[in-house]
């Protein structure tokens, strides 16, 4: 039976690396259907993402690459693009963002599958459940963190979730959880820039007089909204707009983005390059 596969990987930028790929695929008969590759000149490593089809079993896949990486010094990962990734989602009281990601679910439109909802809050449980998903409500005090950050821990574990998405979730992650899932907690900032951090960063934009308002999706790290940047939305923005409007321009922003990040990362799309992202969109 025919599979479909994305294969990724880094390395030390040196001559080779296509053809020592392409010609492992050619052997076991794959049929390469897209192919990006990315050389950085400043880090001086080399990314590259694969898609192909094959009737070769993944694991057998698995084991000659993982022969032909120490030659290169590759990091890489094989995924079959028929398993959809497990996606908890992790949010408060802001609904925006989650309806957004349960709507593109629906249509089919966003490659995942959540899996289950977690919230500080009781108030999404309705649109959650309405859906047919889990609804877990986890309150949180600074005396209870780190409790409920291992009931976080266990969510994740008992639902084998590949990725969270803080979808507007309005707790500071610590940095033992951030560690503990490093490279797979996307999560959505209300600014272009981490400029506004805090309570009604809007508000705050609009008693600064900015002209352009976005949002910024990210990995999270122990860095409060200093994660590597997947991706950025902006709009336009004028002296006539109230705090309100910028309010509600901004969940617009806020959705789209952090639909796009989460779509990327479901897709293999994303390698990390320090504190950067390569992105290979289609």
């Amino acid at each position: 039976m025919t599979a479909e596969y994305v294969l990724t990987l880094s390395c030390p930028d040196r001559p080779g690396v296509v053809a020592a790929v392409s010609g492992l695929l050619a052997r076991h008969g794959c049929n390469i259907t897209e192919s990006q590759q990315f050389g950085d000149p400043v880090s001086e490593r080399f990314f590259m993402r694969v898609q192909f089809t094959a009737e070769v079993a993944a694991d057998e896949l698995r084991g000659d690459f993982a022969a032909l990486a120490p030659d290169f010094g590759m990091e890489l990962q094989l995924f079959d693009r028929a398993v959809l990734p497990r996606v908890l989602v992790l949010v408060s009281k802001f609904d925006h963002c989650l309806n957004d990601l349960l709507y593109r679910v629906r249509s089919k439109t966003l490659g995942i599958e959540i899996v289950a909802v977690a919230s500080n809050h009781p108030d999404l449980r309705p649109l959650t459940q309405s859906h047919g998903i889990d609804y877990h409500h986890l309150p949180v005090t600074p005396a209870t963190k780190e409790r409920q950050e291992q009931e976080i821990l266990t969510l994740v574990d008992h639902y084998r979730a590949d990725l969270v998405v803080l979808a507007r979730y309005m707790q500071v992650l610590s940095a033992d959880l951030c560690g503990k899932l490093a490279g797979r907690v996307i999560n959505i900032h209300h600014s272009f820039l981490p400029s506004f951090k805090g309570s009604r960063p809007y508000h705050q934009a609009h008693a600064r007089g900015v002209k352009l308002i976005g949002a910024t999706a990210h990995y999270v790290t122990a860095d409060l909204d200093e994660g590597p940047i997947i991706e950025q939305e902006v709009a336009r923005v004028n002296h006539t707009h109230s705090p309100e409007d910028l309010v509600a321009i901004g969940k617009d922003l806020e959705s789209q983005a952090l639909a796009r990040a989460v779509k990327w990362h479901a897709d293999h799309r994303i390698l990390l390059d320090g504190h950067k992202t390569v992105i290979f969109p289609r």
